[in-house]
């Protein structure tokens, strides 16, 4: 059990208590504020949950200095509630952790190299030549090809494909279905036909990446596609041969980048964007979801393109004022 100085000296923050006691208030979980009971800590980050804070039953809430005269409960006071949120989120939930077993059916090739603190779950194929760190956690139904390396303190969930000689670095996060290593796109015409051009560079993640579900990174054609320390990928995003993604970047589902294309550091990429080959992002680039970006961005800054929806009589009314520009030439 946690209690509530405990946590308030974990994210460096100060305990606005109301009673002497109430450092020592047990904290078990996170909640909302409104959902929040009693031993749960809730959160207020976004002026509009305000309404909540009144009648929140939670044990304590975190929140700015800016309401800590609102709040009828003790208070974790800080300038990034969110920030503290996740932290503390983190220290009540710890991940999972390898426990050095192997499941009878799993698949082992003799010249695979597993550190004996690592798990292996069922129905996972690990080939020839791979190399697993210590205290890696491989979830069932994996599989782990010819060559691949798997930093220390990983974790593939379920049903992940690592293909041939890719290498993954530390404290990697993989979900479920995600592919790392496929083949890239590259074809060549033939007279109306299509040439298969081998893939044969690979994929390299670095430190601490997350790749959500079903999220698919592609081999690079001749050079490796490279994730750099810290990039977060969501689920169902594609990213394609030979892209490079600078560490600590952010893409949201269900976004597309061509091949070839390098995003800088710090970037943050909304939900179904299409980033086109061959182009360069600077770092600190945001890109607002459903975006298209067909030219290098040279400049930090954020960056839009999609149209939010609109009632439809009105949308078609603008899409023929859209159309009727040329004509009035």
């Amino acid at each position: 059990m946690t209690t509530l100085g405990q946590l308030a000296a974990h994210v460096g923050a100060e305990l606005d208590a109301i009673n002497e006691t109430d450092s020592e208030i047990e904290i078990q979980q996170v909640a909302t504020l409104d959902d929040a009971q009693e031993g749960e800590i809730a959160f207020l980050f976004d002026k509009k949950y305000r309404k909540f804070l009144q009648v929140t039953h939670a044990s304590a809430v975190i929140l700015q200095e800016r309401y800590r005269h609102d709040c009828p409960v003790p208070a974790i006071i800080t300038s990034d509630p969110y920030l503290a949120y996740a932290r503390i989120a983190t220290l009540l939930n710890k991940p999972m952790r390898a426990n050095g077993k192997v499941h009878p059916s799993a698949v082992i090739d003799p010249l695979a190299k597993v550190d004996s603190s690592a798990e292996i779950s069922a129905n996972t194929v690990i080939e020839k030549g791979v190399m697993i760190g210590a205290n890696t956690l491989i979830g069932p139904g994996c599989v782990v090809s010819e060559g691949a390396y798997i930093g220390d303190y990983s974790h593939l969930v379920a049903n992940v494909t690592i293909c041939h000689h890719v290498s993954i670095g530390k404290r990697a996060l993989i979900h479920p279905g995600a592919v790392i290593g496929s083949d890239g796109f590259g074809l060549a015409r033939d007279n109306g036909a299509w040439v298969k051009i081998p893939q044969i560079g690979s994929v390299q993640l670095g430190d601490d990446v997350e790749v959500g579900a079903n999220t698919t990174i592609d081999r690079g054609a001749l050079k490796d596609t490279i994730i750099e320390n810290g990039v977060k990928l969501d689920n169902q995003v594609q990213i394609a041969h030979n892209v490079r993604i600078g560490e600590n970047s952010a893409i949201a589902g269900c976004t597309g980048v061509a091949g070839s294309a390098t995003i800088g550091k710090r970037c943050m990429l909304g939900g179904g964007i299409g980033i086109a080959g061959h182009i360069e992002i600077a770092d600190d680039v945001t890109i607002t979801g459903m975006s298209v970006v067909t030219k290098s961005i040279r400049e930090e800054g954020s960056y839009s393109s999609g149209w939010p929806v609109r009632e439809t009589k009105a949308w078609r009314k603008t899409v023929a004022k859209v159309h009727r520009l040329d004509s009035k030439k």
